[in-house]
C-alpha cells in the first residue's frame, strides 16, 4: 500500500499555510511540522501582524511544536516550509535539533546557505519540493506589491 504521507503531501499543507499568509498581506511562507505522519504545528509568516521581525513562518512553527511535544527538542521532527529558512530560523532550527528540513524554493539572497549559517550535523535537509508553486505563489505576491507601491 502506497503511503500517501509524503513530503509532497505535507509540502501543500505548508503551501496552504502561505496561502493564509499571502491572503493577510504577509510574505507568503508556510510551514508544518510533522512526526509519526501527524502535523503538529502550522504556521505562517505574521512578521506584519505581530510587528515582529522574527515572527517567520519556522519560528513560530518551533514554538508550536515545542509547546505541543512539551519540551524544547524536535527530534524525530520534520519541518516543511515553502522557503528556505533564513539565518536566524537555521539557528533556532539548529537549537532544536529538529531532525528533517523540507523546503520548497531556496533564498538566494537571504537564505541560510548563502548566508553560511550551519544546521545541526545530524540534520538531514531536502530541498525544490513543490518548488515552482512556492516561487510562483512569492514571486505574484512581490509583483502585486511593487505594483501597489
Amino acid at each position: 500500500m502506497e503511503n500517501i504521507f509524503d513530503d509532497s503531501y505535507f509540502m501543500k499543507k505548508a503551501i496552504q499555510e502561505a496561502e493564509v499568509a499571502y491572503e493577510k498581506g504577509e510574505i507568503p511562507v508556510g510551514a508544518v511540522i510533522v512526526i509519526d505522519n501527524r502535523i503538529i504545528a502550522r504556521s505562517h509568516n505574521l512578521t506584519e501582524m505581530l510587528n515582529d521581525v522574527t515572527a517567520h513562518a519556522e519560528m513560530q512553527a518551533i514554538t508550536s511544536a515545542a509547546n505541543f511535544l512539551g519540551g524544547k527538542y524536535l527530534k524525530d521532527c520534520t519541518l516543511y516550509v515553502t522557503l528556505e529558512p533564513c539565518q536566524m530560523c537555521a539557528g533556532a532550527l539548529y537549537w532544536s535539533q529538529i531532525s528533517k528540513i523540507v523546503y520548497a524554493a531556496k533564498d538566494h539572497q537571504r537564505g541560510y546557505e548563502v548566508m553560511g549559517t550551519k544546521l545541526h550535523p545530524k540534520t538531514e535537509v531536502i530541498n525544490g519540493i513543490m518548488e515552482k508553486e512556492a516561487a510562483t505563489l512569492l514571486k505574484r505576491f512581490f509583483i502585486e506589491k511593487r505594483n501597489l507601491n
